[in-house]
């Protein structure tokens, strides 16, 4: 597979003055998968090595990248606050399910890159459907129903990055897989969109 210079495998993640870096194991292994499925070297040691350097006396958010060649390196931001509560609209463009490049976090993302620079005022999130009107994710989030006492995320397969937040949650018992469709979103208890930076951040569905 050949790569543009610039192309780059990405994980990012908050850093707490209390505990270090967040969900790192998670956040490594997603990465390693990525790299292992592009044929790209993962340098493990060197960016734990990168991680365990970083000392502030602040929260942060963290970039780690690893290059086409296989090289790390790792960029970091005072961590900002996030709202309470969000208001999500859907995106006009719709995914193709079976594209490859959506299981996996690298530069080629231009789609919700540019989707997030266009966002109505208002609006903090854009929730993407595939081309059978299956709710997929957000631009850099995952998207959760609350039904009862579970929360229920869209499946891979309806097309959308394994989120490490929403990997935690499965595991944990906490969330289940299903299919969702807009009529779920709008008689839904509960809406959560979420990522491993951010935690679970109330959301409602704008008209």
């Amino acid at each position: 597979m050949t790569f543009a210079p610039e192309f780059r495998v990405i994980e990012t993640l908050g850093w707490s003055v209390k505990t270090g870096a967040v969900r790192l194991d998670r956040h490594l292994a997603r990465m390693a998968g990525t790299c292992a499925a592009l044929g790209i070297l993962f340098p493990q040691a060197q960016l734990r090595e990168l991680i365990d350097g970083v000392n502030t006396a602040h929260d942060l958010r963290l970039r780690l990248t690893v290059d086409r060649e296989g090289q790390g390196a790792l960029e970091h931001w005072p961590l900002a606050a996030t709202a309470d509560q969000w208001r999500f609209a859907i995106a006009a463009r719709r995914l193709n399910s079976s594209d490859m490049w959506l299981g996996h976090k690298t530069t080629n993302r231009a789609l919700y890159d540019q989707a997030r620079l266009g966002l109505p005022e208002g609006i903090d999130e854009l929730i993407f459907l595939n081309e059978r009107g299956e709710v997929c994710e957000g631009t850099i989030t995952n998207l959760f129903v609350q039904q009862g006492e579970t929360l229920v995320t869209p499946p891979l397969a309806s097309g959308l990055l394994p989120g490490v937040l929403r990997a935690e949650l499965l595991d944990s018992g906490r969330a289940v897989e299903a299919v969702l469709t807009l009529p779920d979103l709008e008689s839904a208890e509960a809406i959560f969109c979420g990522n491993s930076l951010r935690g679970l951040i109330r959301a409602t569905l704008a008209e």
